[in-house]
This record gives structure tokens, C-alpha cells and sequence, in this order.
């Protein structure tokens, strides 16, 4: 884990929004359009939500005290480091493009793909 307080804000509003969107689409809401609705709940812009998003825009104090008001958090919540819930977007991406891949091959391809992540993670260590 990181101990850049910019990088656990990133991350803490990054699990923020994960957690808005999966109550509004178990609600019954699409996809499309919530990450305006997040920023209208946290009273910011789509283009300030973008950029604290995406690292481009750090998330500063006076910033970060106004994500936790809007979500009614705790003052400092923002600011301590936690584990990570759930899959990212980009996770997501991943494993659907690896069941893809896994599922359009013979048993021989699959074989491979499963060595493939084995030697990769032997070699991470």
C-alpha cells in the first residue's frame, strides 16, 4: 500500500464512487451518467471528477473535506489508508478479457494461457 496521502485519496474516491455506482445500478439506474451524478453529489464537475479520477488532478484538503461531507464520512476519512474493495474498472476489463480468452481456445490453448500466468507470477516474486 501507498502512504502518498495523494494516492489514498485516489484510491478511497475511487472506492467512494465503486460504491455509489453499484447502489444506483442495483436501484435500477444504467451505467451511463453516473459518474456526472457522483460529481453533482460531491458538488464538483465531471472535469474535477475526471482528473481526481484519473491521478491528472490531485485530491488536495479542502477537497478531499468536501468529499467526506457529501458522503457524509468522518472528518479524515479521506485521508487513511485501506485496503481496496472490490474490482476496478480496469480489473474488470482484464478478466473479462482473459475468460474471453480462455473460453475461445481448446484445452491445449488453455493449458498455455494458465503457464503463461504461472511463469509471469514466478517471475514477479
Amino acid at each position: 500500500m501507498s502512504s502518498d496521502p495523494h494516492t489514498i485519496r485516489r484510491q478511497n474516491a475511487l472506492s467512494l464512487f465503486q460504491q455509489f455506482a453499484e447502489e444506483r445500478i442495483a436501484a435500477g439506474e444504467q451505467p451511463k451518467g453516473l459518474e456526472i451524478a457522483f460529481a453533482e453529489k460531491l458538488g464538483i464537475s465531471g472535469a474535477t471528477w475526471s482528473m481526481a479520477k484519473s491521478g491528472s488532478r490531485p485530491i488536495g484538503d479542502k477537497l478531499a473535506r468536501q468529499f467526506e461531507h457529501r458522503c457524509a464520512l468522518p472528518a479524515g476519512w479521506m485521508d487513511e489508508e485501506r485496503a481496496p474493495q472490490g474490482l476496478s474498472q480496469a480489473e474488470q476489463q482484464f478478466l473479462a478479457s482473459a475468460l474471453e480468452a480462455y473460453r475461445g481456445t481448446n484445452s491445449d490453448g488453455r493449458k498455455q494461457l494458465r503457464q503463461l500466468i504461472k511463469t509471469w507470477n514466478q517471475r514477479t516474486r
